[in-house]
């Protein structure tokens, strides 16, 4: 017996979402495997040495297939930092722990260390690239860490909730300075063969001096 319209018809949603007919899910796999590519070579090799060619190779597809989802290597790479960075804040986020502020602070940021050690040329693209790209391009790319950004600042204020920090401690200023510190300490991995316990000791008594004139009863 036919069955009717009502329960033959597929859900046009799945959770919410419209539901992908098979070509677009064939274009949503494909681009998927050329940002995975993309991030093993820009995280085993930097921006500058992972070719499109390399990539396209890397996924199992020609060159034409990488760009018709993406216009060029800049595009497929904030396309892979926005997807990294977003999950690197969760990373940071839950591993912020309890306790007093200068302890989640720098265990998130350690978390963050951690998270993140087995794709430093990736981050060394991140910094090298902000000092040569359009202004276009570093507001993406300030948007797509601005998820790690916010952890730094939570936690901030949230310490300042808490009475642990001066009411006029400077927010912003102090998310500011925790960040670039965080963010230049991967030289010291990159080219002095830091590890990842170095960097979170550093990153702690980098910390501790940033919250020396901020904490109450001090």
């Amino acid at each position: 017996m036919r069955e009717s319209a009502s329960t033959a018809s597929p859900s046009p949603e799945i959770n919410g979402q419209p539901r992908l007919n098979r070509r677009q899910a064939a274009k949503v796999r494909t681009r998927q495997k050329v940002l995975d590519a993309a991030r093993g070579l820009f995280a085993q090799r930097g921006y500058e040495p992972a070719t499109i060619r390399d990539i396209a190779k890397g996924a199992g597809m020609s060159t034409g297939a990488v760009f018709a989802n993406f216009q060029d290597k800049a595009e497929l790479f904030e396309a892979v930092l926005t997807e990294d960075m977003a999950g690197l804040a969760e990373v940071m986020k839950n591993g912020a722990g309890t306790g007093a502020t200068r302890d989640r602070l720098v265990n998130a940021l350690s978390a963050g260390y951690h998270g993140s050690f087995d794709q430093l040329p990736l981050f060394q693209a991140i910094v090298a690239r902000s000092w040569f790209q359009p202004v276009a391009a570093e507001t993406r790319q300030r948007e797509a860490t601005q998820g790690l950004i916010q952890v730094i600042s939570d936690i901030l204020r949230a310490g300042i909730g808490a009475g642990e920090l001066k009411q006029d401690a400077d927010v912003v200023l102090l998310t500011e300075l925790t960040w670039d510190a965080y963010l230049s300490n991967y030289r010291r991995a990159a080219y002095d063969g830091w590890s990842v316990s170095q960097l979170a000791d550093h990153m702690g008594r980098q910390v501790d001096a940033l919250l020396a004139g901020v904490v109450t009863g001090q």
